[in-house]
């Protein structure tokens, strides 16, 4: 990684502050983003294409990470999309991503390298039909090593096993292990009642033992799930600066609000992988029927390593027509998010929508935009509250919509 992407990792979080205690913290995490982060991102991008209403004539931005929401927005065949990371990690594997399902010859070997994602032919399958059509910058990060080990070994060892969320899952585990925790009557429950008896006998009693309760009250628990510690603090502020209740509750959700068999970031959570035999729920873009739109969206698709208020800062007036942000706005100072949202506006064409993530419950715009720029544009609550409801996920405390008149 050059020091220009560090330095703009750092500024992200942190903002290049001095050294000092308060801050040492957002250093670590900062430092963690260096490498990969998250081989499947937790945002669920099924309840952000409902509520974005995708059309081809849309032209996307948005934030990156480890491509399961990028990729899947381009099985609606927009016009364009463009993802941005300042991870240099999440860009080379996006585009890995879009190359894959240009050139691999059929969905089959598609899943198997990021489906299964620990097959021993994935190795063979990407340095064969793949790597040659990657840029050399590309082809030299795969080919590269992660630690001891080749970094396409990756695909054939596990690949959700891999990066800071992969490590925090695995400890994870590791604590439920030691609290007795079988995962395996929930991976077959029949039915939410059973979902719901899984958790308050199993799950539910791991808050309150001690040991969890003394590692959840550390800001650098939740670096694994990509949260930074000013994130942290908002999520504590929602139950009165305890984040117990808070990561209970969201537990909970996870683990019970869906169907088993409809929500694969409970699978990643209590299995981290999908369902062995590939009959399981995965991101939209894994499944069958969206690989030929994949196959043809290589064309249409940018990566780049940049924040996205730099690269939109380039783009021409009335560009772009839909804005997905993550939580990346939870980072930001005021003079972040107005820089942003200056950006966005300029940018936006008529009917333009934005989405977003927050880690505590409430829209953290209003008072902290130029209510000048805020005012051009509409707050779309009810799209905002089924988005949140039907997000699979479960990790933020509220999915926001806003809406540019057309």
């Amino acid at each position: 990684m050059s020091a220009t992407q560090t330095n703009s990792i750092a500024d992200a979080v942190y903002e290049n502050r001095s050294f000092s205690l308060d801050t040492l913290s957002d250093r670590a995490f900062a430092f963690l983003f260096r490498g990969l982060v998250y081989p499947q991102i937790w945002e669920d991008p099924a309840c952000d294409m409902a509520a974005l209403q995708l059309t081809p004539q849309d032209h996307i931005i948005c934030i990156a990470s480890g491509g399961c929401n990028a990729m899947s927005y381009l099985t609606a065949e927009p016009a364009s999309l463009t993802a941005v990371d300042l991870s240099p990690w999440h860009v080379e594997l996006n585009r890995l991503k879009l190359a894959a399902a240009a050139h691999l010859p059929d969905h089959h070997s598609f899943y198997s390298v990021f489906g299964h994602a620990d097959r021993m032919e994935n190795s063979a399958l990407l340095e064969r039909y793949v790597l040659p059509h990657l840029d050399a910058q590309g082809q030299a990060f795969w080919k590269g090593r992660n630690g001891l080990r080749p970094r396409l070994s990756m695909f054939t060892r596990g690949f959700y096993r891999f990066g800071v969320l992969g490590r925090f899952l695995s400890a994870v585990h590791l604590v439920s292990r030691l609290g007795g925790v079988d995962f395996r009557p929930l991976l077959t429950a029949k039915s939410l009642a059973d979902q719901d008896a899984f958790f308050n006998s199993q799950i539910a009693p791991l808050y309150d033992s001690r040991f969890v309760k003394f590692i959840a009250r550390r800001r650098a628990s939740l670096f694994g799930l990509g949260i930074p510690p000013a994130q942290y603090d908002k999520l504590a502020g929602d139950a009165g600066g305890d984040i117990i209740p808070v990561l209970k509750e969201r537990t909970r959700k996870l683990f019970c609000d869906f169907p088993i068999d409809e929500n694969y970031f409970a699978w990643q959570a209590a299995n981290r992988a999908y369902k062995e035999d590939g009959t399981g729920p995965v991101p939209p873009y894994l499944e069958a029927a969206h690989f030929e739109a994949l196959q043809g969206a290589e064309a249409r698709a940018t990566v780049v390593n940049r924040s996205i208020t730099d690269v939109l800062a380039e783009a021409p007036d009335q560009s772009k027509s839909v804005y997905v942000l993550l939580d990346a706005q939870d980072w930001m100072t005021d003079a972040q998010l107005n820089a942003l949202w200056d950006q966005i506006t300029r940018t936006a064409q008529p009917g333009a929508r934005v989405l977003f993530r927050t880690g505590g419950t409430d829209d953290i715009l209003p008072g902290r935009v130029a209510a000048a720029t805020l005012d051009q544009w509409s707050y779309d609550a009810e799209a905002s509250e089924t988005a949140f409801k039907t997000d699979r996920s479960a990790i933020y405390g509220g999915v926001h919509l806003y809406r540019k008149p057309a």
